[in-house]
């Protein structure tokens, strides 16, 4: 393994109360028999074949994610943790991330998740507005979310997420404002701040709301949201992500900056640097009945797969162009493994188009054109 670049670990705990019509995400409705027992058992055999991808590299950091992990109770997750720190090296300022929703945390249990070792709390609040979060599909409201970042407060947490979501079903700007202040009010580390989009094999894209902001009200909602969040101080240091001054996320940093990552979980996804620098990707069983079953029978087939010359470099521009910040060209070289004049005449396209700057270092960064297209400055990528 690549010494030099660091390393994440991702778990996938699937199970929602509900699914929302928004999701995409690979999620599944929890039911009265969700088997949370025999699913950790499969966690902790699947995490005994991400040591030998480790190697004798530390993890940085370290995400829960689902679905919704707190539909597992603190101590099932201090077992889990426990597992993760006795089988791999972890950075002494480890970062250990876990996803809850309001609607779902026991608030006097907060202190749980924390006395097991979660030190980075990400809230799905997604509105403050009733009616919003009711056409979400969310089963929290308002209150919900007051009371959950309280908790979370007092239960120790300084590094707290909250996502909040914009261009909603019968959202107006003034709506979108009064979310963006009522967030900041709050003065949480991290706010990630996202346009909603109606993605494939989702109730929404099916059935659209009829009511969706269109495409130019959405855009003067996201100048607002962000004008607001650093009027309040937080800096926009990825697409989405807006954080106090020394609390941007680590583990998300890692992917968008292609750094590597072992993945444990139904459906989760893996990216592995070789030392000879060759980079693989794998993907584990995605319904979490056939990942406990390859894993109950000791083989989990996770189709790992060799990335081309040509997609790494794709692949590394993917995740750099949503960091306004851009990159160096010295990491694209020891990200990647390869020479800038792979990528050369592309950016003097892109640049040529008011899509990309460059600036000392050397290093490249999307300019604000880029930012608002990117899919079509990414585009400018492909292989």
């Amino acid at each position: 393994m690549n010494q030099n670049i660091e390393l994440s670990l991702y778990v996938h705990l699937p199970w929602c109360v509900s699914k929302c019509p928004y999701c995409d995400f690979n999620s599944h409705k929890a039911g009265d028999a969700a088997p949370r027992e025999r699913y950790l058992k499969a966690i902790e055999s699947d995490l005994k074949s991400e040591v030998l991808r480790a190697g004798d590299r530390s993890l940085v950091s370290v995400f829960i994610g689902g679905g919704t992990p707190s539909f597992f109770s603190a101590r099932e997750i201090g077992q889990l943790l426990d597992v993760i720190a006795a089988d791999f090296s972890l950075h002494p300022d480890i970062e250990i991330t876990m996803e809850a929703n309001p609607g779902t945390v026991e608030h006097d249990d907060l202190g749980g998740y924390a006395a097991a070792g979660v030190n980075r709390l990400s809230l799905g609040a997604q509105s403050f507005n009733a009616e919003s979060l009711k056409r979400l599909g969310r089963i929290h409201g308002p209150d919900e979310i007051y009371a959950a970042f309280e908790g979370a407060s007092k239960a120790g947490f300084e590094s707290i997420n909250l996502d909040l979501m914009y261009a909603l079903p019968g959202q107006d700007l003034a709506m979108a404002v009064n979310d963006v202040t009522e967030v900041v009010a709050l003065a949480p580390a991290h706010i990630s701040y996202y346009q909603l989009t109606l993605e494939p094999n989702t109730v929404f894209h099916s059935n659209p709301p009829a009511d969706l902001p269109d495409e130019d009200e959405s855009f003067a909602i996201q100048e607002r949201g962000h004008e607001l969040l650093a009027e309040h101080g937080y800096e926009q240091y990825e697409v989405s992500a807006f954080a106090k001054p020394g609390q941007q996320c680590r583990h998300n940093l890692n992917y968008w900056r292609f750094g590597d990552y072992v993945a444990v979980g139904a459906g989760a996804h893996g990216k592995v640097t070789a030392s000879d620098g060759t980079v693989w990707r794998y993907e584990k069983p995605r319904h979490p009945l056939g990942f406990i079953e390859q894993a109950e029978k000791g083989a989990i087939d996770d189709r790992e797969r060799q990335v081309s010359v040509a997609d790494i470099a794709f692949e590394f521009m993917l995740n750099a162009l949503r960091l306004p910040g851009g990159f160096a060209e010295s990491d694209f070289a020891e990200q990647t493994g390869l020479s800038m004049d792979t990528i050369n005449e592309r950016l003097e396209s892109a640049r040529g188009r008011g899509m990309i700057e460059s600036f000392e270092g050397p290093g490249w960064r999307p300019t604000a054109l880029g930012l608002r297209f990117q899919n079509d400055l990414t585009a400018s990528f492909l292989p």
